[in-house]
């Protein structure tokens, strides 16, 4: 008997497949639409087992739907500009665009040995054009609703890198990608005006059913919705100041208060401009970044000024006012009340500095209570507070607080986001041009429609460091109706190029517009989206708000959430090695006869160092080749371990045994195929084949509910059920007609998972003619089913009997079963507790 020849097999079906078009698709509103999404990925050279693991999630669900009669969309595309083709055209002395193109080339003949079912036809790039000439528009077009605007503003700066980083860029106080300290530098920027729409965003969220908890919580609270009151301090000063606003969140300590804190922009910074101690302090503070966590990270910094605050529920406190390097202008009011007691930066500043530390809330109501080096933010009981003493916190005492300052004009209640716009603004040149330029008087104005898109220079040698695009003078300046123009030479954050793509794909051809109405109709929203987790936040959000801000104004356009269903797939992980000078080895450098103990293929004395699993990466060089493991094992093993060791949202853990064991189990269908058609030749017309047409219909329905619910892990397991069942069932005499039926329902339930394989299998079988097999509910029943025994409510026994037994049966079989015998001892029963189907309970 031959073996599976994956190979030949592999490249016939793709190549039917890619000449037929297979998988292209139109709008057609007689059928009911699905449309799958896998996040698209950066061509950064090849792919990876990540990449693997993604697609291979996205393409089994879209087999399976498109095998349902769904007219199912599934696409490919690539997110294409970016600082790392910038990088590398630096390195290799060439340009993004030849590195970029060269790397999607590459990615896109590995992607196809996969078999995925895409639709080549509506591939996009976002680097091209014909992309961004639509993304343009776009901008064009929010900036005339008033959700685009450009204003001075301290940024995120990555020294590396040399461009600025949104908040969600920044990683512990670093730059994501360079890992580079932030900086913090005031620079003119272009911002999207996410945060007007901060409550739609939270509110949508409680639409979207089928989205992890976690990816909404997670959002949720970078939105941070948070409910206070703008507390007014009446201030004492020689300077022309009467009082300053702070926004807060727990006025109920206020009478903890012992500092204001001012952001080094706050307009009262005037005051202190020609003071050089002020001035080095400024210059001190731009030495954190603008995220909470580099805020939280550094060292707090204040710079006491001669004003003095009054706390407005006592006018006898008073305390100095700070300038604070952990005050930011753009969340509240740029101010904040300091209460050490209740809040760790608080108290950091104030040990720092020697202010007085004032508890206000205690655990218990009766109990003394003292601060040490931790403050207190738990729950309790206002202590300290004159007429607020005994309030619960937080429950009464925020609602009663700010009571108080309403009705005596001291304050007010606001709602607050902790949301802020996002910066748009990179200074790089691979990235789409932003369509403005400035006049002569540094006013912006809007490029043309009609000279759009506005395309990047062609530059033979990128500068080192900065914007390439400032020194191309003959690009930048242009003569527009007989006036001299200046081109903004920022590009946009690569992360508005993916904000959008999803409708791109609706009408990817589509050369007057972004996409078309209609067809944009049709398919969104996307069904289901699947990607990693780590894009809760900036893709994601992002990708809302577009919607939301293409919807404003918009009368023709009323979809305001992209993707119905979200999945986040789990990482790819691989032991870490490294060598005894602490270098970093890759699994290709390293060999074991035992695999407990390891060494380098090139020097076997010397001993490796093994390290933790973790996801692969390639600065950790844990990687695995996917091309290298296709063309070894094949596409369909290569799918089938991927999805076989662990739940697709949990992590797997890559092993060379189970690649291999999925190999030989694709082996062992080939075998399996090959008696079926040995059987086929003999009909045994006397036997109908029950059990087989039993086990079908079983097997029909947990593969059905296991799609669905993406327990892609148990199909693997129900598949083993099924070899082990049909390698036996098939020495049995079986009906010809019978045997052909059930075992083209069971490729068909096989072929998301193994699409080269299957198609073989059932060409050979000649039933090219296929659709997702429907259950038969009488065949779901089983006539015997586990029966559960108990004496005085401990299980004894499960017994194997006939459904629907009834209590005299099964007392009569428990008689003659010694296990379950001997725990009775001939004793009376006291009570018989029965259940059909189900269970007995015997009391004795």
């Amino acid at each position: 008997m031959d073996r599976y020849n994956f190979k030949i097999i592999e490249k016939k079906w793709q190549k039917f497949w890619e000449e037929k078009k297979v998988f292209s698709t139109k709008v057609d509103k007689n059928k009911k639409k699905f449309y799958c999404l896998e996040m698209f990925p950066y061509p950064s050279g090849k792919i990876h087992m990540g990449h693997v693991r993604n697609y291979t999630i996205g393409d089994v669900l879209a087999r399976f739907k498109t095998l349902q009669g769904y007219n199912v969309l599934h696409p490919m595309g690539w997110d294409s500009f970016g600082m790392p083709a910038e990088n590398a055209a630096r390195q290799n002395n060439l340009d993004p665009k030849t590195w970029t193109e060269s790397n999607i080339k590459i990615m896109r003949s590995q992607l196809k040995k996969l078999g995925l079912s895409i639709d080549w036809d509506k591939e996009i790039s976002t680097c091209s054009p014909e992309y961004y000439r639509h993304q343009q528009e776009f901008f064009l077009n929010l900036y005339d609703k008033g959700l685009v605007y450009r204003k001075e503003n301290y940024v995120n700066w990555d020294p590396i890198d040399q461009t600025v980083l949104a908040n969600e860029q920044v990683v512990d106080g670093k730059g994501w990608r360079s890992g580079a300290i932030v900086e913090r530098k005031k620079l003119n920027q272009w911002f999207f005006n996410i945060s007007k729409f901060s409550e739609e965003l939270l509110q949508g969220l409680d639409t979207l059913d089928q989205w992890p908890n976690k990816v909404k919580v997670m959002q949720k609270n970078w939105i941070g919705k948070s409910f206070g009151c703008e507390v007014e301090f009446k201030i004492d000063s020689n300077k022309p100041i009467d009082n300053i606003k702070c926004y807060t969140t727990r006025p109920d300590t206020l009478f903890g208060f012992s500092f204001l804190a001012l952001s080094v922009d706050h307009p009262l910074a005037k005051y202190y401009e020609h003071d050089k101690k002020f001035q080095e302090f400024k210059k001190e503070c731009s030495k954190t970044g603008t995220t909470e966590e580099s805020i939280a990270s550094a060292e707090k910094l204040g710079f006491k000024t001669d004003l003095i605050a009054i706390n407005p529920l006592d006018k006898n406190i008073k305390v100095p006012v700070y300038f604070a390097n952990f005050v930011l202008m753009d969340y509240g009011l740029g101010a904040v009340f300091g209460c050490p007691a209740h809040d760790q930066r608080d108290l950091d500043f104030a040990k720092k500095y020697n202010l007085q530390i004032t508890p206000v809330v205690r655990p218990e109501k009766d109990k003394e209570f003292k601060i040490d080096s931790l403050a207190y933010t738990g729950e309790g009981y206002l202590y300290n507070s004159k007429f607020l003493d005994g309030l619960k916190v937080p429950s009464e005492s925020i609602i009663k607080t700010i009571e108080f300052l309403e009705k005596n004009n001291l304050g007010k209640k606001k709602t607050n986001y902790r949301l802020k716009d996002w910066g748009i603004s990179r200074q790089r040149y691979w990235g789409c041009p932003i369509p403005i330029a400035y006049d002569e008087n540094d006013q912006p104005i809007k490029i043309p429609t009609e000279m759009l898109p506005v395309k990047l220079p062609n530059i033979k040698k990128l500068s080192n460091t900065g914007n390439p695009l400032d020194a191309e003078d003959n690009w930048k300046y242009f003569i527009l109706d007989g006036k001299k123009f200046r081109r903004e030479t920022d590009t946009l954050d690569t992360f508005v190029d993916s904000s959008w793509y999803f409708l791109r794909f609706c009408s990817p051809h589509n050369a007057n517009y972004g996409f078309d109405q209609e067809e944009a109709n049709y398919w969104m929203p996307v069904d289901q989206y699947i990607g990693g987790v780590e894009h809760a936040i900036l893709h994601l959000l992002y990708s809302r708000f577009f919607m939301q801000a293409l919807a404003f104004k918009n009368n023709s356009f009323d979809l305001k959430e992209p993707f119905e269903g979200l999945f986040t797939q789990g990482m790819v992980c691989h032991e870490t090695y490294k060598d005894q000078q602490d270098k970093w080895l890759s699994p290709e450098e390293v060999t074991s006869e035992d695999g407990k103990k390891f060494y380098k293929k090139d020097n076997l004395s010397e001993k490796v160092i093994v390290g933790p699993t973790e996801s692969m990466s390639k600065s950790k060089k844990n990687t695995i080749d996917p091309e290298n493991i296709i063309k070894n094992y094949g596409a369909d093993s290569v799918r089938l371990f991927i999805l076989s060791d662990s739940p697709p949202e949990k992590d797997v853990q890559w092993s060379e045994q189970g690649m291999m064991a999925s190999f030989k189990f694709v082996q062992k269908l080939w075998t399996l195929h090959t008696k079926v058609l040995e059987k086929v030749k003999n009909n045994d017309e006397e036997n109908k084949g029950e059990n087989l047409v039993k086990f079908t219909n079983q097997l029909i329905h947990k593969v059905t509910q296991n799609l669905e619910k993406f327990h892609y892990n148990v199909i693997v397991a129900n598949l083993y059920e099924m070899y082990n069942f049909l390698i036996k069932e098939i020495d049995k005499p079986i009906k010809k007609e019978v045997l052909i039926e059930n075992y083209k329902k069971i490729l068909i339930l096989m072929n998301p998972f193994m699409p080269h394989f299957t198609n073989e299998c059932l060409e050979s079988i000649n039933q090219n003619q296929v659709n997702w097999p429907t259950v038969s509910k009488k065949d779901l029943i089983e006539d015997e089913v586990n029966f559960v025994v108990q004496i005085n409510g401990k299980k004894r026994a499960i017994l194997k009997v006939k459904r629907d037994i009834v209590e005299k049966e099964i007392l009569e079989i428990i008689k003659l079963n010694q296990e379950v015998e001997k725990f009775l001892k001939g004793q009376k029963f006291k009570k018989i507790i029965f259940v059909s189907n189900r269970l007995i309970n015997i009391i004795i």
